[in-house]
């Protein structure tokens, strides 16, 4: 199947942000060079947006104490990369269609552990959301960049 007959995958994202303004990041298990995202998933079918926000977030952090303070008004997208068609998400995707929410986190840094059932983070840490499209792959690095200007819209 060619790229451009493959569906973009439905998923979710969550800017975590704590109450320096900084955002949650964590460093890919199955691409542990030194890059760093937040938490995003898929959405199952039949799955409410909003349930596979809390799902996938406490999935890869562990996290429950947070507040949605923004749900973005549009979708954000990127395509994979060639070298990467096939074999992510078992040929099925060219790239993802994202909702992203802002989330304040209102818990304890000792609630977080990203050493879940299922771990997709080595480690993790806070970082300057100024930071952001400098530490994500460089695919996805427009979604960054969209995602920074919606922050500071709403931390400002």
């Amino acid at each position: 199947m060619s790229k451009k007959t493959l569906p973009l995958r439905i998923g979710v994202g969550a800017v975590l942000l704590n109450r320096n303004n900084q955002v949650f990041v964590g460093k890919r298990r199955d691409n542990p060079i030194n890059k760093w995202q937040m938490p995003q998933g898929g959405v199952d079918n039949n799955e409410k947006l909003v349930d596979a926000l809390k799902r996938e977030l406490y999935e890869e952090t562990s996290v429950k104490s947070y507040k949605i303070i923004h749900e973005l008004d549009r979708w954000l997208t990127y395509e994979l990369p060639e070298n990467l068609l096939g074999k992510i998400w078992r040929g099925k995707y060219r790239g993802q269609k994202q909702k992203w929410f802002i989330l304040r986190f209102s818990g304890e840094e000792s609630e977080i552990n990203v050493n879940t059932k299922k771990p997709e983070f080595l480690e993790w840490k806070w970082v300057d959301i100024e930071s952001l499209p400098d530490i994500i792959v460089d695919f996805k690095k427009k979604v960054y960049e969209e995602l920074l200007m919606e922050i500071k819209k709403i931390i400002s």
